[in-house]
């Protein structure tokens, strides 16, 4: 019974093995290709297409072997497209591509078949014809000679030195440069021009001015008109502004006690910072305690800032004829001793 089992199982083997064969040998098949042309006719110059097909077995690789960059000495290849792979069942498939050919010579020409070879098998096309008609002439048109060189475009770039049209834009920054400086030299000059033409503007001496503005704040007659308020404002400003351009203190960013206490460290102002204090504490009971001065109060104010001011003006300088006069009197007296 084994042996019978064994037989039948060796029976099974053998048929499977001459099926698989028999497919093999059935799928298998021999290699065709085929070519066609779209137009048989073409003027010379211009192209026409070859269509080529390759049917052959799945995965069997091959090439063409009389194909290069033309197919004769008339007809070139002028380009190629990718083949297009196409299954068609049964372990076989279709490869196609198209060959762009071209001639410049008119004439018949016969295309001769193409040889592809794979590794088991080779094949050869069919063979094809071209014909390629000249280029009609008109003999009636008149045949021109080649036409005169153009001239080219230019730019104003084309007639500087290679320097200059690289480096155009260190020029341009150099010449602005030169320029604001030429115009700042011009400036400087022309206002020096001017300041020693145009009259300039008298300076008033910071005692004069005080002294005048003194006298416009009395004219004013602000108390008179219950302007206390305003009255002291004026006044201490104007204090204030003739110990800045006097004396260099700067009394308008200062408290009443920084002032008085710069005026006392001054030999100048020493003597007078009594009077200085009066006004100052009188003109702070009015701007900020709102006290009612009275009138008395008002010129005794006025008349502290004058003697301020008096006391404190610039020494007067010497004139010319006093000058001579002590210069004479010095000479007598060296002359005197001299003569002792």
């Amino acid at each position: 019974m084994k042996e019978y089992k064994s037989y039948i199982k060796l029976i099974f083997a053998c048929a499977v093995f001459f099926a698989a064969v028999a497919t093999a040998a059935v799928s298998a098949g021999p290699v065709k290709v085929t070519t066609s042309i779209d137009s048989a006719y073409i003027i010379m110059g211009k192209q026409t297409a070859m269509n080529v097909s390759i049917v052959q077995d799945k995965g069997a690789h091959g090439r063409f072997l009389n194909m290069g960059d033309t197919l004769s000495a008339q007809i070139e290849i002028a380009s190629a497209t990718r083949p297009d792979t196409v299954s068609l069942g049964s372990g076989r498939e279709e490869i196609r591509q198209q060959i762009i050919l071209q001639s410049f010579d008119s004439g018949v020409y016969t295309i001769n078949p193409l040889v592809y070879a794979t590794a088991s098998d080779t094949a050869v096309s069919n063979g094809l014809v071209l014909k390629v008609l000249p280029v009609p002439v008109d003999t009636m048109v008149t045949v021109h000679d080649y036409a005169a060189a153009a001239e080219p475009n230019t730019r104003i770039w084309d007639y500087l030195p290679d320097a200059v049209a690289d480096y155009w834009w260190v020029i341009l920054i150099a010449a602005l440069l030169m320029l604001a400086g030429a115009a700042v030299w011009i400036w400087y000059k022309k206002r020096n021009i001017l300041s020693a033409v145009l009259p300039q503007k008298k300076v008033v001496p910071p005692y004069d001015l005080a002294i005048q503005q003194l006298a416009r704040l009395k004219e004013e007659k602000l108390c008179e008109n219950a302007r206390e308020k305003e009255y002291y404002t004026r006044l201490t400003e104007i204090l204030r502004n003739y110990l800045d351009s006097r004396f260099g203190i700067n009394a308008m960013e200062m408290t009443s006690t920084q002032i008085l206490h710069k005026l006392k460290e001054n030999d100048e102002t020493k003597p007078s910072a009594s009077l200085m204090k009066q006004i100052l504490e009188m003109a702070d009971f009015v701007k900020f305690a709102k006290v009612r001065p009275l009138p008395d109060d008002n010129v005794r104010s006025y008349n502290h800032a004058l003697e301020f001011v008096e006391a404190t003006k610039p020494a007067p300088e010497p004139t010319l004829e006093k000058t001579a006069d002590t210069n004479k009197e010095s000479e007598a007296k060296n002359n005197t001793n001299n003569n002792k």
